[in-house]
């Protein structure tokens, strides 16, 4: 993807520096393909970004799934060490402190 973005970008530069040295015709041609590659260079970031996205949406996922365990596993702690009377330990259903 990088790669045929690259050729698309190094095409273009290529392009846009004979345009000096061609006839009108030529010139209209080469701006032609210039847009083109262009516009496949405009897909091209459009795509990236949308594949950025939904990394960064499978990363979200899985720190909030992380998160959720990791809260179940302190609430089960919590609840056992109220159970057992230990000074400080929060009754998770009642969110009262044990004394």
């Amino acid at each position: 993807m990088i790669k045929r973005t690259l050729t698309i970008v190094a095409a273009a530069s290529t392009l846009a520096f004979g345009m000096a040295a061609c006839t009108e015709t030529e010139q209209r041609e080469t701006e032609a393909n210039a847009e083109q590659a262009g516009d496949a260079i405009g897909d091209a970031a459009a795509e990236a970004g949308e594949v950025i996205e939904s990394g960064a949406m499978a990363a979200a996922n899985a720190v909030e799934e992380g998160a959720g365990n990791l809260a179940s596993e302190l609430e089960e702690n919590q609840a056992e060490a109220a159970a057992k009377g230990r000074e400080g330990a929060v009754n998770p259903a009642t969110g009262e402190r044990v004394q």
